[in-house]
């Protein structure tokens, strides 16, 4: 009776491990997600800021081809996000356009366009981020410098993308109804905590957009950014590529040249 008590025990120990598993598992994949996407914000940290210039080629379905030139300015602002400013300078139908970007670890992002034509800025409302930067492939969502805290996280596997060893993980907006994304899966190089590739889904759980990074160089011994983010929309066959020159690191740029008010004396 002892050896059968004693094996039924174990058994019931058993069966509990087993309904317990798959919930530890989860849990730990969803620690790994995030320890990760921290450790990829953790590098990136301490740039004060940087500015680049950038081409912007858009492409429709049929190739045909139009070009933008842009100036991009970043300032972080610590512990508690980031802010950016984006002026076109070509050609003449886009020139003097300026984006402004408020990039907070945890509440909404706040986002503001400067229209020449019209001379008016407009504010971008949240549910509206989703929609398309200048007629690109890049939404409003995807231009905004990305916060940590936005997201849930989930750690999927490990593989090699490219000849690189990479973590793949997938992310989930936690304010949904800002979002034009249900989820995405990014790949990031295992060496230098890089993002390379990301998959968007549309609120249909379908594949909409994929975002690849590429040429990535070090600046200042620490801060690596690419030349080429190349985003790809697979329902309309479209594509937009930027390339990215001169990045220069701590020029001493202030918030008041962040000034939201500032946009409407713009040129």
């Amino acid at each position: 009776m002892k050896n059968k008590h004693t094996l039924s025990l174990m058994s019931a120990a058993m069966m509990a491990g087993m309904i317990l598993l798959p919930g530890a598992v989860v849990a730990q994949d969803a620690a790994k997600g995030l320890a990760i996407a921290q450790e990829v914000k953790r590098r990136d940290t301490g740039y004060k800021d940087f500015t680049t210039a950038a081409k912007m080629t858009l492409r429709n379905a049929q190739g045909q081809t139009s070009v933008k030139e842009l100036e991009v300015k970043t300032l972080e602002i610590p512990g508690k996000g980031e802010k950016s400013l984006i002026v076109f300078t070509a050609p003449a139908d886009s020139k003097d356009t300026i984006l402004l970007s408020y990039s907070y670890r945890t509440q909404p992002d706040d986002q503001w366009i400067y229209l020449p034509a019209m001379k008016r800025t407009k504010r971008i409302a949240s549910g509206t981020k989703s929609g398309s930067f200048v007629g690109s492939e890049f939404s409003y969502e995807d231009i905004s410098p990305q916060q940590v805290e936005k997201y849930t996280y989930n750690f999927l596997r490990e593989e090699s993308l490219g000849g690189q060893a990479c973590f793949v993980v997938e992310r989930y907006p936690v304010d949904k109804k800002s979002s034009g994304y249900t989820k995405q899966v990014l790949w990031i190089d295992k060496a230098e905590y890089r993002p390379l590739k990301a998959e968007n889904y549309d609120r249909k759980d379908a594949l909409y957009k994929t975002l690849v990074f590429s040429k990535y160089q070090k600046y200042g011994g620490k801060f690596w950014r690419p030349s080429s983010a190349e985003m790809t929309n697979h329902q309309s066959g479209k594509s937009t590529g930027i390339a990215f020159a001169d990045y220069k690191f701590g020029t001493g740029l202030d918030e008041a040249q962040f000034d939201q008010s500032r946009l409407d004396h713009a040129p």
